[in-house]
């Protein structure tokens, strides 16, 4: 079995929405490959057809020394195996199949978090991405603690090893739970008791500190930052920043955005989407300062108010430099 790429034992979660190379790349220029070990794709719906080499490198984006992972969502079917030989073929380190995903168009599809009340369904699905590519990439699962409760934990957890997967991430709460607090670590160490690979644990990291601490008291190998990295890019490293780099950051984030021709207002709602979750820097602190910016309807004057934060920061803590 190939051995997994990770360059450290933080990484970055996929999200819907989020995690596009655009995003992703910014949150890596912050760390070294000592500090984050690895990022994902946001997931791939493969449905009735595969999905082509060009719909994977969009995907993917520039590669650099920490590896991305492209994550995969569907049911068994040779569609999502031929995307997965397209995506090796491509160039992709490792493939992530979702488990996970507990929308509703998720589970009408037979796939994400549908297949938790299914574990024989689940470690077919590994089964035969495993087989087609399994030789040459690691293939991983990502998954959450049941559907409806956690009586499935532990037969989930060897299904997937059983079909294969060579890491099992684990979000700790259940499809029902959603992203309700708080997510219940010792389902983590239940986990890693049953898994015969590595466990990479997800859910109720909010801190940089919380990291090593869910490793060292779960026996997870790896911990998996998803929402908490919204609202601080910087928690892999543990780096504290100020408000004017809080805002250099997203500055940098809308810059991107605009240069894909995105409209200015829907540049912004992508900014409020991070500002929903913002913890650092002091910018978004309290009820009243989060809804200052979320309230805001004119994009010109949350960008005006970025740039007069920008404003203060210092040369050498420009970002990218």
């Amino acid at each position: 079995m190939p051995r997994l790429p990770f360059t450290a034992r933080n990484l970055l979660a996929p999200m819907e929405g989020v995690t596009d190379p655009l995003f992703r790349r910014l949150v890596l220029n912050l760390h070294s490959p000592d500090e984050l070990g690895g990022t994902f794709t946001e997931f791939l719906r493969v449905s009735n057809q595969a999905r082509t080499a060009r719909t994977i490198q969009e995907h993917l984006g520039p590669q650099g020394p920490i590896p991305v992972g492209l994550q995969l969502m569907g049911s068994a079917s040779e569609a999502l195996v031929q995307t997965a030989r397209t995506a090796v073929e491509s160039g992709v380190k490792l493939i992530d199949l979702n488990f996970g995903c507990p929308s509703k168009g998720a589970l009408k599809g037979c796939a994400g978090s549908s297949l938790l009340d299914d574990p024989d369904s689940l470690e077919g699905v590994v089964t035969d991405i495993h087989a087609a590519v399994g030789g040459q990439v690691p293939v991983t699962a990502k998954l959450r603690a049941g559907g409806e409760d956690d009586e499935l934990l532990e037969d989930l957890i060897r299904a997937a090893c059983a079909g294969g997967a060579a890491m099992v991430t684990l979000h700790a709460r259940t499809r029902r739970e959603a992203y309700a607090p708080p997510a219940p670590w010792e389902r983590l160490a239940r986990a890693v008791a049953a898994s015969s690979v590595p466990l990479c644990g997800n859910g109720g990291i909010n801190t940089h500190q919380d990291l090593e601490r869910m490793r060292s008291e779960t026996g997870c190998q790896y911990a998996m930052v998803g929402r908490a990295a919204l609202g601080n890019p910087w928690i892999f490293s543990g780096h504290e920043p100020d408000a004017a780099e809080c805002a250099d950051f997203l500055l940098s984030y809308a810059d991107g955005l605009l240069a894909r021709d995105a409209p200015l207002r829907g540049t912004v709602s992508r900014l409020k989407q991070l500002l929903r979750h913002w913890s650092v820097g002091g910018i978004a602190d309290g009820p009243d300062g989060r809804r200052s910016w979320l309230q805001e309807r004119d994009p010109n004057k949350v960008m005006d108010r970025l740039h007069a934060l920008q404003a203060d920061l210092q040369p050498a803590h420009r970002f990218g430099q």
